[in-house]
């Protein structure tokens, strides 16, 4: 897009300038004239050593010294010394007497103005911003004069002008009536545009306060750091903000260049992903970031005529930096990047258009002096615009991986869950695996006593409500102590997990059984539905399978037996679990008493 700033530069360089006038050229206000431009008859004489009065003025015009705008401009850029400007006007019978000289550049440090009329008098007045705001003949932002101007009468009127800033001097007159006219027309336009800056500001403040992007933080302070530059430029901060400080005047012009710079270098890198995208891209943003740091820092104690003209001249190598970063992000493939380097060539253009008015490159027209103004709104707007397109990138983006890790994600929930035959998405699968991991026993893979206490309880409720009988099973595998000093743990390991797929092979029958491990080498069935005569004939059952079916190890053959206490609930109102637990684990306890490898049962009560 950078040929959009040559193609601008390259028009407005081939605009005609205002023709050379021969230095003395009256200029005759006449009946109808209410302003005029004092350029075209302007002389001036640089003074180096900025030692000469009013009357050295006046002799080095009559010597002839004096010479024509160099193509009609009044940008000289950054000279040194004071610079004269000499302009005979003749009021040939324009009613209005009282004029006003308007300087159209804020930052000019000391304007004496001198008016010598063919009487011998001679009026002096002084401005400039090392002047307090308050010395102004009127409140305005550039520096201005009345000029009394009899109808007649030739007045010679001498400008002298010092300054370490660029030394622009537009210099125009005014009726009373036309400059009202231009300070309402000039307020409207930048009012617009500081409205414009302050609109995008809480637009982009309230995104940033919800989002929490940096690169919306960062766009706030690019464009908050930008319209104090312009606000400096245009005189509305010696205006309004440091009236009585010249030192600020003076300061803050590089302070605020160098602000912007930060947040538009710091922007880009943000905005554009160069850490991720272009390494040696963010290393030089970083180390432009630290060059306009420094340079800030330095110019509260640097002559004005140094780190002014430093900051305005390494503005165009940064705006141009961030145009090349640009193209190159944009040529990998990073969509939002168009639009970014578009604003950029608009800011580029104008800013371009201002450096060069600053160092006396180009005239000074309304497009020139405004196209600061200008490109930063078409900036700050497609800046704005590229960071909902960004936003609106990245959410597309985030909204694809997480639906291409949610296809995954089922893909694997599918192959994972063959046993449950469920369509359950991946955090609902996990979340059930989860359970279910904790519901087993680690060992034999039988629920364990914590999950078994929370079905008890459900079966409880399910037999209080169905009326029907349930039953409760308490096995112990008889000297499971000596299995393990005998073959040590490993197999007494092994002989618990085939006690567990033996028990589970005889209840296989009774497909409502819970069977849990209740610790060590006991176990626990609870058997809804049956009775204390079925409950018991299950346990015989069970008994009789684990004492015909010996286990095997690798080397040895090994009887298991075990004693089964059972206890029946055949009403409908009873206690909580423990007590009937403890019923259970009584009928046990008899049955190991009675020699063990035997089922015995409790009495039949109601708890």
């Amino acid at each position: 897009m950078c040929w959009l700033w040559l193609a601008g530069l390259c028009l407005l360089l081939a605009a005609p300038a205002q023709a050379t006038t021969a230095a003395g050229t009256t200029l005759r206000l006449g009946a109808d004239t209410e302003q005029a431009s004092l350029s075209p008859y302007l002389g001036y004489y640089h003074d180096v050593a900025a030692r000469d009065d009013v009357d050295a003025a006046a002799m080095h015009l009559a010597q002839g010294k004096f010479a024509p705008l160099p193509g009609g401009r009044s940008a000289f850029g950054f000279r040194p010394g004071a610079f004269w400007f000499h302009a005979r006007i003749v009021n040939n019978g324009n009613p209005e007497q009282r004029w006003l000289l308007v300087q159209s550049y804020a930052l000019s440090d000391s304007i004496d103005v001198y008016a010598r009329y063919p009487d011998g008098r001679t009026t002096f007045q002084a401005g400039g911003d090392h002047l307090p705001f308050s010395e102004r003949s009127v409140r305005y932002r550039h520096p201005n004069f009345w000029l009394n101007l009899p109808p007649g009468q030739p007045v010679d009127v001498f400008v002298r002008v010092r300054s370490e800033s660029s030394m622009q001097v537009p210099l125009d007159i005014y009726t009373t009536v036309a400059f009202a006219e231009l300070s309402r027309d000039s307020q409207l336009v930048i009012g617009l545009y500081y409205g414009i800056l302050v609109a995008l500001f809480f637009y982009n403040l309230a995104l940033w306060l919800s989002l929490r992007d940096a690169s919306y933080f960062w766009y706030l302070f690019h464009l908050s750091a930008f319209g104090l530059v312009l606000f400096t430029l245009n005189g509305f901060g010696f205006e309004y903000l440091w009236p009585q400080s010249s030192w600020l005047s003076d300061r803050m012009v590089p302070l605020s260049i160098c602000l912007a710079q930060i947040g538009m270098q710091q922007f880009a890198r943000i905005f554009l992903g160069l850490r991720e995208r272009w390494r040696l891209g963010d290393r030089i943003g970083l180390g432009l970031i630290t060059f306009f740091a420094l340079l800030g820092v330095a110019s509260t104690w640097l002559p004005y005529h140094i780190s002014t003209p430093i900051a305005s001249a390494a503005v165009l190598v940064s705006i141009a930096w961030i145009a090349v970063v640009s193209i190159a992000i944009v040529r990998r493939g990073y969509a939002p990047a168009q639009l970014f380097l578009l604003a950029w060539a608009m800011f580029l253009l104008g800013t371009g258009l201002f450096v060069a008015i600053a160092f006396g490159m180009m005239p000074k027209t309304f497009i020139t002096e405004y196209g600061v103004q200008i490109g930063s709104a078409l900036e700050m707007l497609l800046l704005s615009i590229a960071l909902g397109h960004r936003y609106a990138a990245l959410r597309n983006e985030n909204e694809r991986i997480v639906r291409e890790a949610k296809d995954q994600l089922e893909h694997k929930v599918q192959q994972r869950t063959v046993e449950l035959r469920s369509a359950l998405g991946q955090l609902e699968d996990a979340h059930a695996r989860l359970r279910e991991t904790s519901q087993r026993d680690a060992l034999t893979g039988l629920h364990n006593r914590s999950h078994f206490r929370d079905r008890f309880e459900a079966l409880l409720r399910q037999t209080r409500e169905h009326r029907r009988p349930l039953s409760l099973l308490m096995i112990d595998l008889d000297n499971f102590k000596l299995i393990n000093d005998q073959h040590g743990h490993l197999i007494g390991d092994d002989c618990l997990r085939w006690a567990a797929r033996t028990l589970g092979h005889g209840l296989r029958p009774h497909h409502d059984a819970l069977l849990a491990r209740f610790g060590g080498e006991e176990f626990v069935v609870v058997l809804p539905g049956l009775n204390l005569s079925a409950a018991r004939q299950v346990a015989e059952d069970l008994r009789q399978h684990l004492r015909d079916q010996p286990f095997r190890s690798e080397d040895s053959q090994i009887t298991v037996t075990a004693s089964i206490g059972v206890h029946a609930i055949e009403t409908v109102s009873f206690g909580g679990i423990d007590p009937l637990l403890q019923l259970a684990d009584q009928a046990l306890y008899r049955a190991k008493a009675d020699g063990r490898d035997c089922v015995r049962t409790s009495q039949v009560e109601t708890v």
